[in-house]
């Protein structure tokens, strides 16, 4: 979905939004291909690296800052409606309080 959204903004967009919308549409594009990319990653941890729950809890903030943030830009971007700016910065929030959940939540390792 990432690369079609970029590969939309480029060939497709390019011509209709102005640089600031389209430098948005592309931040959106940014944050959502690296939170997805660290979803499959964190999918991909050996159970015992997390406290229990983290790995869960990491995935939901991810997800929602996904939908906020990355929503938030791409519908300002084709409405125009600047007030769906106050809601970006709540998905940017659950982004980093992912990563916070994520490195707080390690195990230690006992050998």
């Amino acid at each position: 979905m990432c690369v079609a959204l970029g590969a939309f903004a480029a060939h497709g967009l390019d011509s209709t939004l102005s640089v600031k919308a389209m430098a948005t549409f592309r931040t959106a594009v940014l944050y959502q291909f690296l939170h997805t990319i660290a979803l499959f990653s964190l999918v991909s941890l050996p159970e015992d690296l997390l406290v229990p729950r983290r790995q869960e809890l990491v995935a939901k903030s991810w997800l929602l800052g996904i939908a906020l943030f990355s929503g938030s830009l791409y519908t300002l971007v084709f409405t125009g409606i600047s007030a769906l700016g106050m809601i970006t910065p709540l998905g940017g929030t659950a982004f980093i309080c992912g990563w916070l959940v994520l490195f707080t939540g390690a195990k230690k390792r006992t050998d």
